[in-house]
């Protein structure tokens, strides 16, 4: 499991570890069963807070990602794949939907609107 957290990122280290960590759940690159690192350990390699790491198990736990077993640790979920990835479809429509809103205040027409998300995906693959 990789995870790299970006301090310049504006978003919150724990919510930095459960995107990357559903990422990789999603695209199979941690199939179900796979365990993940105790808390403690995640915190220690990435040198974060233990209360940031199990905020961050917490919330892949309530999203049906990850399973908890007392004394045994934290393993990928068997869930639907299929439910877990149309929820975070869903979640990434709505920030587009705040997007576009956000744009259309700044008066931006569909044209800009397009290219601006065409130079994102651009950045983002480099």
């Amino acid at each position: 499991m990789e995870i790299l957290i970006r301090n310049s990122d504006s978003q919150p280290i724990y919510e930095q570890i459960v995107r990357q960590v559903s990422a990789q759940i999603l695209s199979g690159a941690l199939p179900p069963g796979t365990a993940l690192p105790s808390i403690r350990a995640l915190a220690r390699d990435l040198k974060i807070s233990v209360i940031t790491t199990k905020r961050a198990y917490d919330e892949l736990e309530a999203a049906g990602f990850l399973v908890t077993v007392a004394g045994k640790g934290s393993f990928v979920a068997e869930g639907n794949r299929a439910l877990q990835r149309e929820a975070r479809l869903r979640e990434m429509e709505e920030h587009l939907t705040k997007a576009i809103a956000l744009g259309r205040e700044c008066g931006l027409g569909t044209e800009e609107l397009r290219e601006s998300f065409a130079l994102l995906l651009k950045e983002e693959a480099q």
